[in-house]
């Protein structure tokens, strides 16, 4: 099982760096880095509320499933 972050893609349709976006989210550049990575374990609620306040999405833009092969 695999859960795909796709902030990257998110940020690209937006315009936006990963540096604008860590600021009005609130979290450091490594973190955004470690969620477009796939190796964060978990993610706050509060953060994930963050993100897709300012994204204007819902948290299945930011976030899918994608099942092993």
């Amino acid at each position: 099982m695999a859960i795909v972050v796709d902030i990257d893609v998110l940020l690209a349709e937006r315009h936006m760096s990963v540096g604008e976006f860590a600021v009005a989210v609130g979290i450091t550049p490594a973190n955004i880095a470690v969620l477009k990575n796939g190796r964060a374990k978990a993610v706050r609620f509060a953060t994930l509320e963050a993100i897709c306040r300012v994204l204007e999405c819902q948290p299945g833009d930011v976030l899918r499933y994608v099942p092993d092969e």
